[in-house]
C-alpha cells in the first residue's frame, strides 16, 4: 500500500490538470464580450499568424534575357528578337533583312545597330505597358495566380526540332493554384509571320471551369520610321503623323474596317487612352508607322477569343530622361491592347489559341500575302482618293518594271497624265483664247458704257451684262476643267508617294538617294523668322517653283482686268507650295517638276507648230447665257408681278375713298 499510494496521488493531479485545462474558467472581460450583441474591436481582435504565400508550380528564380536569331541570316523573315522572362514579353525585334540606311557595305550590314528595330525596348523594360506581348490576367483570371503575370518570372527556354534547329521559345507559369499558363513564338522559314499560341491547362483547380479574361499586349514600342540620316524625330516628314494604334474587323457583309488612333505630341490627361469602336469581329490589331507595322491575326479557330480593343499612349521613357525640360513632348508610343476570353477547361484539360503576328514593312504585296485583310490598311492610307491613288500605284509599278527606275518611273507616270489630260488642255486653251478675243472686240463697248454710267453702278452692271449676253462674252466652263481633273489625280499622287515603302531608299540621280525623303543637298541649319530653323538644303522643291513661275509667265496674257489680277494673285501659289511641300519626299517634287517642264514646254514649242486657233466664233447660247436670260425672264416677270400689285393696291385706295 505504501508503494501504490504515490501512484493513486499522481493520476489524480493529472486528470485534476487536464480537466482545468479543457475547461478553463470565464474572465470577467469575457463574459462581458459574450453578453455584448456589437462587435469586438480590431485592438481586442487576435492578429492571425500570416500564412506564407505558396510557391508556383512553374516558374524561375532570377530574372534574365535571351537573344535568339530567327531565320536565315539577312534573308527574308530574318529577325533579331531580345526576349525577357520578367512577364514572358518581347522587348526588341529587328528585321534582319531591312536597314536603316542604304548603300551599306557587307561589314556595317553586319552591325545590329544598323537593321531596323521595329519594336523596341524602353529604358524601363519591366514596365510591362511597353513590352509587347505582355500578358495581364483579368477581373476573372486573377484568383488563378498568386502575382501578376506581367511581374513574375516565367520559365523560358528555346524550342529546338529534331535536327536541333531552334524552331522556337516558350514561356511557362504555374501557379500555386493549379493553373499553368504558356506562351510560345515560332518563326515561318521565308515569311514575315511568326506564328504565336497561348496555352492554358487546368492542373489542380477545382470547380475553376469556365471562360476567363485576360489583356494582350501584342505591341509596343513602336516608333516612327526612322530618320536615314541619324535624327531622333524619324524622318522628318510631318504629312504622316506616326505611330499609330490600329485595328480592322470584319462586318456583316464581310468587308475589313480600319479604324486608327494616331500619336499626338502633347496629349491631354483626358487623351492618353480609350476604347476602339469595332463594327463586327476584330480580324486584326496592332501599331504602325509609315512603312513598317506589327499585327496579330488570330486563326479561324481563335477568332471568338478577341473580345475587345483599346489604345493607349505611352511615354518614350529614355527621351523623357534626357529632356526633362520638356516632358510632355514624352508621349511618342502608341499601344494597342487587346481583351481575350480564354476558356479554363476542367482539370486534366488542356486548350491552346493560334494567332499570326506579321512584322515587316508595309509593301502592298507583302501585306495582301500575309492575310487579305491587311489589305484594308493600305487603303486607309490613301484616303480619300485611295480610288485614284491605286491606280496611280498600278501604272508606277508598271513603269518601274520596265525601266527598272523608281524616279524615271514616276517621270513617265506624268507624261502620262499630262498625255491624257492634254485634248482636255487643248479645248479649253482654245476655249479661252477665243473668249479672250472676243473680249478685246467687245472691249470699247464696254469702256463706253462705264464712261457713260460711271456714276450709276447699278445702271453701269445692267448695260454690262445685257452686253455680254447680246455677244456671249462669258468666260467658258471648260476654262477650269483640266486644273479641277488635276486635282484628285495630284492629291492621290500625293497620298501615294507619302506612304510608298518602295520609293524608301530609291536613289534617282546624283543626290538624290531615297525618293522617299526630301533630296536634301547638305545640312545648312538657317534659322528665319516666322518660319523656323531649316535643318537642310533641298534643291528640288526650290526647282519646282522656278518652274511653275515660269510656266504662269509664259501663259498668254488675259484682257480683262479681274482675269489678269488673278493671273498676278496665282504667281504667289508656287510660293505657298514652296513652304507646303518644302520637306516632302523627292518622289513629289520630281512629279511637280516634270509636269511644269512639260507645261513650259507645250507653251513655247507645241503652241509654235501647232497654234491655237483663236478665231471669234458666231455665238452659241451656252448654259451660262441660257442662265442669264432665264434670269432676266424671271426679272422682268416679276417687275411686272410688282407693278401689277401696285396698280391694284392704287385702284383699292380709290375704292375706300369712295
Amino acid at each position: 500500500m505504501e508503494k501504490r499510494l504515490p501512484l493513486a496521488l499522481i493520476l489524480c493531479c493529472l486528470i485534476i490538470v487536464g480537466w482545468s485545462i479543457l475547461n478553463p474558467p470565464k474572465s470577467t472581460e469575457t463574459k462581458q464580450t459574450d453578453m455584448s450583441k456589437g462587435a469586438v474591436s480590431a485592438l481586442e481582435t487576435p492578429t492571425p499568424t500570416p500564412t506564407p504565400a505558396a510557391d508556383p508550380l512553374i516558374a524561375e528564380d532570377a530574372e534574365r534575357q535571351l537573344e535568339v536569331v530567327f531565320g536565315r541570316p539577312g534573308a527574308r523573315g530574318n529577325y533579331l528578337v531580345t526576349f525577357t522572362n520578367r512577364g514572358g514579353r518581347l522587348l526588341s525585334l529587328r528585321l534582319g533583312d531591312i536597314f536603316i540606311r542604304g548603300n551599306l557595305d557587307e561589314a556595317a550590314k553586319e552591325d545590329p545597330d544598323n537593321l531596323i528595330e521595329l519594336l523596341r525596348p524602353n529604358s524601363r523594360g519591366e514596365d510591362w505597358q511597353v513590352a509587347s506581348f505582355g500578358l495581364v490576367a483579368g477581373p476573372s483570371a486573377k484568383e488563378l495566380f498568386d502575382e501578376p503575370l506581367d511581374e513574375a518570372l516565367w520559365k523560358m527556354e528555346e524550342v529546338f526540332d529534331q535536327f536541333g534547329d531552334l524552331e522556337g521559345v516558350r514561356f511557362t507559369y504555374g501557379s500555386a493554384a493549379g493553373v499553368v499558363i504558356t506562351k510560345e513564338f515560332r518563326p515561318r522559314v521565308g515569311e514575315r509571320i511568326i506564328d504565336f499560341t497561348l496555352g492554358l491547362e487546368n492542373v489542380s483547380a477545382a470547380d475553376a471551369a469556365r471562360p476567363r479574361q485576360f489583356r494582350l499586349t501584342p505591341v509596343a514600342g513602336v516608333g516612327p520610321s526612322p530618320d536615314p540620316w541619324g535624327g531622333d524625330e524619324g524622318s522628318g516628314m510631318r504629312m504622316y503623323v506616326e505611330p499609330q494604334a490600329v485595328i480592322g474587323w470584319l462586318d456583316d457583309d464581310g468587308e475589313v474596317g480600319v479604324a486608327v488612333e494616331e500619336m499626338a505630341e502633347k496629349p491631354g490627361a483626358d487623351d492618353l487612352s480609350g476604347t476602339f469602336n469595332a463594327g463586327g469581329a476584330l480580324a486584326f490589331a496592332g501599331v504602325q508607322n509609315k512603312f513598317f507595322a506589327c499585327f496579330l491575326h488570330p486563326d479561324s479557330e481563335s477568332q471568338q477569343t478577341l473580345v475587345g480593343a483599346s489604345w493607349r499612349r505611352v511615354q518614350n521613357l529614355e527621351w523623357a530622361g534626357s529632356h526633362p525640360e520638356n516632358p510632355s513632348e514624352s508621349w511618342r508610343y502608341m499601344v494597342t491592347d487587346i481583351d481575350l476570353a480564354l476558356y479554363l477547361g476542367e482539370i486534366g484539360e488542356k486548350r491552346s489559341w493560334n494567332y499570326e503576328v506579321f512584322a515587316g514593312p508595309k509593301a502592298r504585296e507583302e501585306l495582301v500575302e500575309a492575310s487579305p485583310d491587311y489589305e484594308a490598311v493600305t487603303i486607309e492610307d490613301l484616303g480619300f482618293f485611295s480610288g485614284i491613288a491605286q491606280v496611280i500605284l498600278a501604272i508606277l509599278d508598271k513603269y518601274y518594271l520596265l525601266v527598272g527606275n523608281w524616279g524615271w518611273a514616276i517621270i513617265l507616270l506624268t507624261l502620262t497624265v499630262r498625255l491624257l489630260l492634254f485634248p482636255i488642255n487643248r479645248r479649253s486653251q482654245t476655249a479661252m483664247a477665243r473668249f479672250q478675243t472676243k473680249t478685246k472686240r467687245i472691249q470699247p463697248k464696254i469702256d463706253a458704257i462705264k464712261e457713260k454710267y460711271a456714276n450709276n453702278p447699278q445702271k453701269l452692271r445692267e448695260e454690262q451684262g445685257r452686253i455680254m449676253q447680246e455677244e456671249g462674252a462669258f468666260p467658258p466652263l471648260g476654262g477650269c476643267l483640266p486644273m479641277f481633273l488635276q486635282i484628285p489625280v495630284f492629291v492621290g499622287l500625293f497620298q501615294s508617294l507619302r506612304v510608298e515603302y518602295h520609293l524608301r531608299q530609291e536613289p534617282f540621280l546624283g543626290w538624290i538617294q531615297d525618293l522617299s525623303q526630301p533630296d536634301q543637298l547638305m545640312r545648312i541649319d538657317v534659322s528665319l523668322p516666322l518660319i523656323g530653323t531649316i535643318e537642310w538644303l533641298n534643291i528640288l522643291p526650290l526647282l519646282m517653283v522656278v518652274l511653275m513661275v515660269w510656266q504662269q509667265r509664259s501663259m498668254p496674257k488675259p484682257t480683262d482686268e479681274q482675269q489678269a489680277r488673278m493671273q498676278k494673285m496665282m504667281l504667289f501659289m508656287p510660293v505657298m507650295f514652296a513652304f507646303f511641300l518644302y520637306s516632302y519626299p523627292a518622289g513629289l517634287s520630281l512629279y511637280m517638276i516634270t509636269s511644269s517642264g512639260v507645261g513650259i514646254f507645250e507653251i513655247k514649242v507645241i503652241k509654235k507648230f501647232w497654234p491655237i486657233d483663236e478665231t471669234e466664233s458666231a455665238p452659241k447660247k451656252g448654259w451660262m447665257m441660257r442662265l442669264a436670260e432665264k434670269q432676266a425672264e424671271q426679272q422682268s416677270a416679276m417687275k411686272k408681278m410688282q407693278q401689277q400689285q401696285h396698280m391694284a393696291r392704287q385702284k383699292a385706295r380709290k375704292k375706300r375713298k369712295r
